[in-house]
């Protein structure tokens, strides 16, 4: 009976590990790599200053426009 209890206490523990690191990933790390990778889809999308001219400090002010046709500027990297 002792080593049924041991069991159990151990996948209990695993169990709680998981749900911690699942908590940690999903708010925490999640966010941040769906805003990044949001950020890089709108800088590919956008239009930049023509090539040849080179912004200061490698980044660029670029138009994007969203679904409703609106237009923002947003802040991307250079690519030159």
């Amino acid at each position: 009976m002792k080593e049924a209890s041991g069991e159990l206490n151990l996948t209990v523990v695993v169990v709680i590990i998981v749900a911690l690191l699942s908590l940690f990933f999903f708010s925490i790390l999640w966010p941040s790599i769906r805003n990044n990778f949001a950020k890089e889809t709108r800088c590919d999308e956008a239009i930049c200053p023509k090539k040849g001219t080179t912004p200061e400090n490698g980044v660029a002010t670029c138009t994007y426009r969203d679904k409703d046709g609106t237009e923002h500027d947003i802040t991307c990297a250079w690519k030159g």
